[in-house]
């Protein structure tokens, strides 16, 4: 019984602990879903161009 207790003291304080240290910037209104979305467009990354290198040669036998 007291590791029941114990178990909800714990958990307890590390969700009093997230709170707050979020403060009021968490939203508990579930998904949102509509018009009230605010999605915003990320950048767009783009990648670095890679150097040209040439096509690998096939070497050729030393006799011919």
């Amino acid at each position: 019984m007291w590791k029941l207790a114990l178990g909800f003291v714990v958990f307890a304080a590390l969700a009093l602990f997230v709170i707050f240290k979020a403060g009021d910037s968490v939203d508990m209104g579930g998904e949102k879903h509509g018009s009230e979305v605010s999605h915003e467009a990320e950048p767009a990354k783009t990648a670095p161009a890679a150097p040209a290198t040439e096509a690998p040669v096939a070497p050729t036998p030393a006799g011919k």
